[in-house]
């Protein structure tokens, strides 16, 4: 069955481009279409949608509300964010809002095609250490340390947990988790399971951003 994919951007042109290369996909279809997040929600009430590709500034509802209202559903699609500029502030909200990952506008369709493949299988795409500079750059609009939010799933994990979490967030891949703490990759792979299953976190991406606003990580990637 091929990817069920959405197009979500008030542009035409762009949507008819993404469209196009979509279409050349045998595994993949644009079975939807919006020019605003309005648009966006009423569509996926009368269509079945895999992963959601989310222009962030248009009219009416922008793509991080609609984002967030979108992965608050049950069982909701994936949501890749589009951005005109790297480390777009908009970027930064979209991850917090439940999106999978964030690409440019103008990345180079082979790329594209590997992202919407990567969310589906249920992958991240954003590199933590991507990530981890985006939020680095915008952690002065998160609140101080005595204000954060505190997770009541962080009391339970195990002191190996929260080691593997802090490095996690530190943009470090499983491999170089492994060698830092003297494990195997698998062993590293089974501990980023227990942790998204304890925190009730999707992916990598939301372990990095709970990791900055509960203040387990701070700006320059010390935890």
């Amino acid at each position: 069955m091929p990817i069920r994919v959405m197009l979500v951007d008030d542009q035409e042109l762009l949507r008819t481009g993404f469209r196009m290369v979509l279409a050349a996909q045998p595994d993949m279809e644009v079975v939807a279409e919006a020019g605003d997040g309005v648009a966006a929600l009423q569509a996926l009430r009368a269509t079945a949608v895999d992963v959601v590709l989310m222009d962030v500034r248009m009219p009416k509802l922008d793509g991080v509300e609609a984002t967030r209202r979108i992965c608050a559903q049950p069982d909701p699609p994936k949501v890749l964010i589009l951005t005109t500029f790297d480390l777009d502030e908009y970027a930064f909200s979209g991850l917090k809002a439940g999106a999978s990952g964030f690409m440019l506008k103008d990345v180079p369709p082979g790329e594209l095609l590997a992202a919407i493949r990567s969310v589906h299988s249920g992958d991240a795409v954003v590199a933590p250490s991507t990530t981890r500079r985006l939020l680095d750059r915008f952690a002065p609009m998160l609140p101080d340390t005595n204000q954060r939010p505190r997770h009541e799933g962080l009391e339970r994990l195990t002191e190996r947990e929260r080691e593997v979490m802090v490095l996690v967030a530190q943009g470090l891949s499983n491999g170089e988790i492994a060698a830092r703490l003297v494990l195997s990759e698998a062993t590293v792979k089974t501990h980023v399971g227990r942790i998204l299953t304890k925190l009730g976190l999707r992916d990598r991406v939301q372990v990095v951003v709970l990791a900055y606003e509960t203040g387990l990580v701070r700006a320059g990637g010390n935890g």
